[in-house]
């Protein structure tokens, strides 16, 4: 159950950025009806988080694992639902999906991905890392391919961090 209520899609201020928020996703999810009680913070989310899903060149379903990885770290279970369906659609198995939780036993992922996987685990668990983790992703993606996915991981443990502050689910009553 969320920490606080979420806020009331039919005011006037709200109006539009719903409108905008329901033709870009579909629908006004959990996390962005408790963004929308500051409809200046969401709309800049809402901008930064399309860019980071849908403008990069990083390739869907490396953004869709760390995505994901982030979130079972993070132990925001929201996150994770939200994702598989995408991750799934860019290319993720569902036995990757199931090993994800300890991806480094498996063997179902390719070298680039245990580089991303690695790299995502010690942004996320250490925040300072040895230089190696980014240079073999380096080697694997190239530097533009690099740093999208540093910020695909920082944008979305800001993300599992702002769920899980203000208990967000997606079973919440609104």
């Amino acid at each position: 159950m969320a920490r606080l209520p979420y806020a009331d899609l039919n005011t006037p201020e709200r109006a539009p950025l719903v409108q905008r928020i329901t033709t870009e996703r579909g629908s006004v999810l959990h996390l962005y009806q408790m963004l929308l009680h500051s409809p200046p913070l969401a709309e800049g989310w809402l901008a930064f988080l399309t860019a980071v899903r849908q403008r990069l060149d990083l390739p869907g379903d490396l953004r869709e694992l760390v995505i994901i990885r982030v979130a079972h770290l993070n132990g925001a279970p929201y996150e994770a639902a939200q994702h598989v369906p995408f991750a799934l659609k860019d290319g993720v198995t569902q036995q990757q999906l199931d090993d994800l939780g300890d991806w480094a036993a498996s063997s179902h992922y390719s070298p680039r991905q245990r580089a991303v996987l690695a790299l995502c685990d010690a942004i996320t668990r250490d925040i300072h890392f040895d230089a190696a983790l980014l240079e073999a992703v380096k080697q694997e993606l190239g530097e533009r391919q690099a740093v999208e996915l540093v910020a695909t991981v920082a944008a979305y443990n800001m993300v599992s961090r702002f769920l899980e502050a203000l208990g967000i689910h997606s079973d919440d009553p609104r």
